[in-house]
């Protein structure tokens, strides 16, 4: 698996603007972003074998950041 970061400058290069807009206006959509960073950095941690997590707990929390990423996704096609 990659170890790369995923972060949100990485998955929507161009929406920055969005998102920043999106994040001081909807707390919802803030709580979101807050929770994509924590899942992401909770795998970039397993990755980089700085927590050791079995690979289970590793592909629960790439599922979340998936789900995450497309609520994201989704909220910045509604805005």
């Amino acid at each position: 698996m990659s170890n790369t970061p995923h972060t949100l400058r990485d998955e929507f290069p161009d929406q920055m603007d969005k998102i920043h807009a999106l994040k001081v206006s909807n707390p919802e959509f803030a709580r979101v972003l807050e929770k994509y960073d924590e899942v992401n950095d909770q795998i970039h941690r397993a990755e980089t074998r700085i927590d050791s997590i079995s690979e289970q707990a590793e592909e629960t929390l790439r599922k979340q950041r998936l789900v995450l990423k497309d609520t994201i996704a989704a909220a910045l096609s509604a805005a």
